[in-house]
């Protein structure tokens, strides 16, 4: 199985839904959902030029301190963490890259997430501007956020309708631009829903993520996750 992804015999999206099951995640465990790597970290050109490496985000890092900006405080905090009690171990993040609500977070729109996300904020929509409103604006949190981790969930790479608010939930305004949360707010790069899935599955086709992802999966399934492997790649969660 390994052997044909090395052979490109299977796909990159196909050899990640593999990963995901054999390390026990599943569709039907939101505190076990599978996780997909953000690749991307152009999300404001007018055009996606898959043939030019800065567009894509560095797989070897967690996404946490893929702004190098980050990585002073993620290490900071991890070498000024005491636990007085002496039971909890230092780590670099106090949230996870994937959890429950994250994954209600990127499905509010569809049910029976939607549901779940109102009964999880005591029967109501949470405030607007927390919603998940804009794939630029949610990659620009991660950058300027050391405390946001979220990775991706496999329907960014094929499910176009998860991006549109086909239900008409009133989902609020943003409360500085008054702007009302709608359907979710594209690259510029994409056209539609339908485009924006296009473009980003063909990215996490391409030659740059085929050539990069084992890294991404070293942090994740692999070596980098515990041990003194996961403390020197900053990427030790509580």
């Amino acid at each position: 199985f390994l052997q044909k992804w090395v052979n490109r015999e299977i796909s990159n999206f196909d050899y990640l839904i593999q990963l995901n099951t054999m390390a026990g995640r599943t569709y039907n465990d939101l505190a076990q959902y599978p996780v997909f790597p953000w690749i991307l970290r152009d999300y404001t050109s007018e055009e996606l030029d898959l043939n030019n490496p800065s567009v894509f985000r560095d797989l070897s890092k967690p996404i946490g301190v893929v702004n190098e900006k980050n990585a002073k405080a993620v290490k900071e905090k991890y070498e000024n963490f005491e636990d007085p009690l002496g039971i909890i171990d230092k780590f670099h993040y106090g949230t996870h890259y994937s959890n429950a609500a994250g994954v209600m977070h990127y499905l509010i729109r569809v049910e029976p997430f939607t549901t779940l996300h109102i009964q999880l904020q005591s029967g109501r929509f949470d405030c607007a501007d927390r919603q998940f409103h804009s794939i630029p604006a949610t990659w620009q949190a991660l950058m300027d956020n050391p405390n946001d981790v979220k990775e991706l969930i496999p329907e960014f790479f094929y499910f176009p309708e998860f991006l549109e608010n086909q239900n008409g939930f009133n989902l609020g305004q943003l409360q500085i631009s008054k702007e009302v949360v709608n359907d979710v707010v594209l690259p510029r790069w994409a056209h539609s829903p339908e485009d924006f899935i296009y473009k980003h599955r063909k990215a996490l086709e391409s030659e740059y993520v085929s050539a990069h992802l084992h890294e991404w999966i070293d942090l994740i399934f692999g070596y980098k996750q515990r041990g003194p492997a996961a403390v020197e790649a900053l990427n030790v969660f509580y």
